[in-house]
């Protein structure tokens, strides 16, 4: 509303200068003939014909690139939107916003008042198929990210299950090591205790190995159901992607776009046509 009662303003200066211009060039006379008189009326309604027509033409393009990014904005969220043309010409509206301008514009200098402070618009709801394909996308998202959560937690908890199966290893080895080390230097009994603490141990080892290897194929086979998981989910999201595009392909502002601009390119073929019947031959 601001700039558009800035540009008003300006406009209708310019519209003043020019009759006030006519006044201080062509009114210098006392009497002038109705021929004189029709030549200052002419030039008047030519220079103030040209001046409405150009705010008249900037209003039109600036209201089509302010529609502009509120399209681009709806189409990155997937919105639909409709519009009305004949709520462009309700009085009653035109009265209400006329009302707004008026209170907005008059108690601009006076402090805002938290009384007369209007809340703001809710967003309106979405519906039909766009809404839950939206929906459905939004779904598969939150599934691809928790599937991403749980193939990086279980490829964490296999590489920790190899490390501790190498740990173990190296545990056997070095206690083997240590048995060939000192074998020559105990007694019997000893030996013998020692020989049956090793084959306890080397039994328990082999008891926790086998856990392991089986946690690991266990680790193994569920970071497999989650990689098809998430190839399925991604396979889905594109899917919904694509159904978007083609629900919107088939709307009726998409059609009507599309004719408009099959019209426009048959008009520019058929004026190139002309253009070049009237070109001069080299």
């Amino acid at each position: 509303m601001r700039f558009a009662r800035s540009k008003r303003g300006l406009r209708l200066k310019t519209v003043d200068s020019c009759f006030q211009d006519l006044k201080e060039s062509r009114l210098v006379e006392e009497t002038f003939t109705i021929d004189e008189v029709s030549e200052v009326l002419n030039g008047l309604q030519a220079v103030v014909h040209s001046e409405v027509e150009s705010e008249l033409i900037n209003t039109a393009y600036t209201n089509v690139l302010l529609l502009r990014q509120l399209f681009s904005q709806a189409e990155k969220w997937y919105l639909r939107l409709q519009t009305d043309i004949s709520e462009l010409e309700n009085r009653e509206l035109l009265e209400q916003v006329a009302e707004f301008e008026k209170a907005e514009f008059t108690s601009s200098n006076q402090k805002p008042i938290r009384d007369n402070i209007k809340p703001k618009l809710a967003p309106l709801n979405e519906g039909g198929t766009a809404e839950l394909l939206n929906k459905e996308i939004l779904r598969l998202q939150e599934e691809n990210e928790k599937l991403k959560s749980r193939l990086k937690t279980l490829e964490t908890q296999a590489t920790n299950a190899l490390d501790e199966k190498s740990k173990l290893e190296r545990a056997l080895q070095d206690l083997q090591l240590d048995q060939g080390t000192q074998k020559d230097f105990i007694k019997a009994q000893d030996l013998s205790d020692l020989e049956n603490t090793v084959a306890a141990l080397k039994s328990e080892f082999q008891k926790t190995l086998n856990d392991q290897t089986e946690n690991q194929k266990s680790l193994e086979e569920n970071l497999a159901t989650a990689k098809h998981d998430l190839l399925r989910v991604q396979e889905q999201l594109s899917m919904a992607e694509k159904e978007l595009e083609k629900k919107f392909q088939q709307t009726a502002a998409y059609r009507n776009m599309k004719e408009i601009l099959t019209k426009k390119n048959d008009q520019i073929k058929d004026l190139r046509k002309r253009l070049a019947k009237y070109e001069p031959e080299d």
